[in-house]
């Protein structure tokens, strides 16, 4: 079989998610989005697949049936009708939604347009329950649905109102095999924008039907009303019995004893991040891309068990390095000292918890790096050649790759940089540059000749793919570091020159090349074993050890390569029993507003600045893990962080947490009362119970964005859950009334005490301050985080709290502008994107927070960015009120909501410009 596909189709990602979940081997063909590949057709049709019988199927739907069905995977009727909904229903909506959306730049009326169809989607969901749209295993309408609708989905900005069921389906269709690969192949992390190339070539489509109530759509809700539900039976019970074991069983926290060394009966996992330069200081982007999510991941390995040693450090050899020392006018190691002193100070204040930050400009890293060259050396894995370089006359140098720009011989894009375009991802030879200028001075550098050594990469290339099979297989890698290393072994593999004429590194120790020293993306991985070694003498039980010890590398995109294939290339050639690594995970970029960081021109918030803005570290932890870019680049913004930390943190979060130790200080003496678990009760902890499986799914996945929804899902059912029973009211009643406040109240409590193991890996100070509050054990969170996760009753009846108060303050509107403004800079300007790590370094002030249970974003007036923002939040709070009308909620339910919808409305309008109306006051007449 062979299927043709192209890039930037949106109906080619449902066949190659399809056949990667399903493992059909065909040959897959990219082609351009006008090729005709179907011969009897007098159009271009993509994808196609071209059978064994020399007939064709064309639509994506029957490609799709026709891999499950042949594999095996036979369709049910309700899997088929979904197809047809598929097809007839949401396809013409998602025609005229991905035309405004990409092509017209209306997001918004593009997300109003499927409102329609994804209510429809979420409340199916809802009533069946079920992990799936059929059942609790993936069938071909999950893939389909899937696929048609990721473009959107998968943006972090994109919103049509509250969809909780079709958020959880669509990241458990995300962790099935093969299908974010199929997307990254498909959108190239892009998002929308990859699809504009082919949606130019496609006619306008015609407005969509207005009809909703169609009878695919009645069918559907019969075949789902079959066996309608949210937890099974069986779920509630065996949630109900899991919380009543308690912390009977609680095993002790592993001790973090130094120094950390591999352990038989441990899983034993060692995390870096790549090592930000030291001649800068890193911006938000850096620190994400890096160390702040290698950080999460470390945390969270430490609270299920796991034996986790957690390096990292400044790499401070290399050209930047001599630069930044000539332009501050002293010696490259006095900027070294400096710059790595700023870096540690920035990371502390960031809370992150390395167990070593090191440095590269050691005894160690010369030794290492020089040992692991000789040993290349003896077996044949070093070449000898003469190199065109570029050379500055005016600064009396060879260029360093990074130190020169021009035009990419291949893209055409005008900022290539002398090694790698960030535009087309192609490695480049800087002397092929067209119109290069150093990046220095902006002289045109000469070519000259220079002798050096190189990596016979070509030589190691079978080793490489023989580990990378396994390694691939069964890691953790991102969709772009599977797919960035497997574009450099598809453009086939060459020699790598590892060497550079320059002063300031480590030097080369072969006598014919004693005036050069090792080029950067040679030296500076072998910097994770050196930094390890002045951790512990005993550095080998963890890199020369690869049956016990499970390597993490985290970085940005642009760091791939070196990480897969040179750094793996040269610890295989070693031949010295090299730990390598098992998961890459790479993120895309973080833009700030709609720009690009840059220091020269006091655009976007840098490491140095984080403090002096006034907003705690967890809130920026908080929102940058947030925003992760994981599978397609996003951006900073100050009205969405303000918009997500007044909603999301003091809204949603921190009013349940409040609310719930407030009840028990307020009704019940400071003690948790006695709980008599109902239905609805039973129910709240499967679902629960529900979010932390998938939370810890994720986690082990590296999902670290998504995850982290599921605590914030855990909140909203908190607070629906104490908005329905009203404990508030009820305690004031009889005797079983006040039995049900009780209830209610500890059940409340001890899901604050579960969101506060779960917040430790994104807001340490957050989660101790609730653990302080609530005087939460402290082996609970290692008790509910093991295994599949465990929702148990960690404070039984009669446990007393703590002080309770709040936990997050509300940003208020004219602090935000005023940081906006601040950090706005003069004009645009790109920057060389290679993503670092760091943050600024002293204490802040401890979160704290209104004690309202309900805030909005305030605003000043005219607006329009947070204008944008509250139209979102208006349109979704209108689909939570409507939703609750729907279910006939109760009215203290429906009212709260309501009075949340008004006060967004009136900041909406002060964003706008306009005054908001009084309200009318009762008893007078207008």
């Amino acid at each position: 079989m062979k299927l043709f596909v192209t890039e930037g189709n949106p109906h080619c990602l449902k066949v190659l998610a399809a056949a990667e979940l399903i493992g059909v081997k065909c040959d897959v063909s990219h082609v351009n989005h006008e090729e005709r590949v179907v011969p009897h057709l007098s159009r271009p049709t993509l994808p196609a697949l071209l059978l064994p019988c020399g007939l064709h199927l064309f639509t994506p739907n029957s490609i799709c049936r026709y891999f499950f069905e042949t594999s095996g995977h036979e369709s049910s009727n309700l899997s088929n009708q979904w197809l047809e909904w598929e097809e007839t229903e949401l396809q013409p909506i998602l025609a005229q939604a991905l035309y405004m959306a990409v092509l017209q730049g209306k997001g918004a009326e593009a997300a109003q347009a499927l409102r329609g169809p994804l209510s429809f989607l979420e409340s199916s969901l809802g009533n069946r329950g079920c992990r799936f749209l059929t059942s609790d295993e993936e069938a071909v309408a999950d893939i389909v649905l899937w696929a048609a609708l990721y473009p959107f989905l998968s943006d972090p900005d994109f919103t049509a109102g509250a969809l909780p069921q079709v958020r959880r389906w669509f990241q458990s269709v995300s962790l099935l095999d093969g299908c974010e690969n199929a997307a990254y192949t498909v959108l190239k992390g892009e998002g929308l924008n990859a699809l504009s190339g082919f949606l130019q070539k496609q006619p306008v489509p015609p407005s969509p039907r207005r009809d909703t109530k169609n009878s695919t759509q009645i069918e559907l809700v019969v075949l789902a009303e079959e066996s309608q539900r949210v937890m099974t039976p069986e779920e509630i019970e065996a949630a109900i019995q899991t919380w009543s074991r308690g912390l009977a069983e609680c095993p002790d926290p592993v001790s973090r004893e130094r120094p950390i060394l591999p352990q038989e009966d441990l899983r034993n996992i060692l995390i870096t991040s790549a090592l930000p330069y030291v001649n800068n200081v890193p911006h938000l982007g850096n620190i994400i891309g890096c160390v702040l999510s290698a950080d999460v991941f470390a945390r969270y390995g430490r609270l299920r068990g796991r034996n986790v040693l957690y390096v990292c450090g400044t790499d401070e050899y290399g050209t930047a390095t001599e630069n930044k020392a000539r332009e501050e006018g002293i010696s490259p190691q006095e900027i070294c000292d400096k710059y790595h002193a700023v870096h540690a100070a920035i990371y502390e204040w960031f809370q992150i918890d390395f167990d070593f930050f090191g440095r590269t400009t050691t005894s160690h890293q010369t030794d290492i790096a020089q040992d692991i060259f000789w040993r290349l050396h003896e077996r044949g894995y070093l070449l000898e050649d003469t190199v065109e370089q570029l050379r500055c006359e005016s600064c009396q140098r060879f260029l360093a790759d990074r130190f020169v720009e021009g035009v990419c011989p291949h893209c055409r894009y005008p900022e290539a940089r002398g090694d790698q375009c960030d535009k087309c991802g192609r490695l480049i030879n800087a002397v092929e540059l067209q119109d290069p200028q150093c990046k220095v001075c902006k002289e045109t550098p000469v070519v000259q000749s220079s002798k050096h050594l190189f990596l016979d990469l070509p030589k190691l290339e079978t080793q490489l793919e023989e580990w990378l099979e396994k390694s691939l297989r069964a890691g953790d890698w991102t969709v772009n570091a599977r797919q960035i290393t497997r574009s450099w072994l598809r453009d086939g593999l060459k020699p790598r020159c590892i060497t550079r004429d320059l002063l300031w590194g480590t030097p080369v120790p072969h006598p014919d090349f004693s005036d050069k020293v090792f080029y950067v993306w040679f030296d500076a991985p072998i910097g994770y074993l050196s930094i390890t070694a002045n951790y512990t003498n005993q550095w080998e039980k963890w890199w020369k050890n690869p049956e016990q010890v499970e390597l993490y590398h985290f970085m940005a995109k642009d760091n791939v390569p070196f990480h897969s294939v040179v750094f793996p290339c040269s610890l295989l050639g070693a031949e010295d029993n090299y730990t390598l690594v098992g998961s890459i995970i790479a993120t895309e970029y973080l833009n700030y507003e709609d720009t690009k960081f840059s220091k020269s021109r006091g655009v976007g918030v840098f490491g140095d600045m984080a403090m002096d803005t006034g907003i705690p570290a967890d809130i920026w932890r908080f929102y940058l893990l947030y925003m992760r870019p994981e599978n397609q680049d996003s951006a900073f913004s100050w009205a969405d962080m303000a918009l997500k930390n007044n909603s999301e943190l003091l809204n949603n979060l921190g009013n349940f947490i409040n609310r719930a130790g407030m009840f028990v200080t307020k009704f019940f003496q400071g003690c948790v009362p006695e709980m008599k678990l109902m239905d609805e009760d039973g129910q709240l902890l499967a679902q629960v119970g529900w979010e932390l499986h998938h939370y810890i799914k994720l986690l082990d996945k590296v999902r670290i964005r998504d995850a982290l929804k599921c605590i914030l899902n855990i909140s909203r059912l908190g607070n629906q859950y104490i908005q329905v029973n009203e404990p508030w009211k009820k305690i004031k009643g009889g005797d079983m009334d006040r039995l049900r406040a009780g209830t209610v109240t500890g059940v409340s409590v001890n899901v604050a005490s579960l969101l506060s193991a779960m917040l430790e890996p994104y807001m340490p100070t957050v989660s101790a301050t609730i653990r302080e509050q609530l005087r939460v054990p402290e082996c609970s969170a290692y008790s509910m985080l093991q295994d599949a996760g465990k929702f148990v009753c960690a404070l039984p009846v009669r446990h007393r709290i703590g002080t309770v108060s709040p936990l997050f303050q509300k940003l208020e509107p004219d602090h935000i502008e005023a940081l906006r403004r601040r950090f706005g800079g003069q004009q645009p300007e790109e920057e060389d994107p290679k993503q670092q790590a760091g943050a600024q370094a002293e204490a802040s002030p401890e979160p704290g927070a209104s004690s309202a249970p309900v805030e909005v974003v305030g605003i000043g007036a005219g607006d329009p960015e947070m204008a944008k923002q509250l139209a979102q939040a208006v349109a979704e709070q209108g689909e939570r009120v409507r939703t609750l009308k729907g279910q006939k909620a109760e009215k203290a339910a429906i009212a709260a909501e309501v009075a949340t919808l008004l006060d967004l409305k009136k900041q909406l309008e002060l964003a706008e410009g306009r005054v908001p109306e009084p309200a009318p006051q009762k008893g007078k007449k207008k």
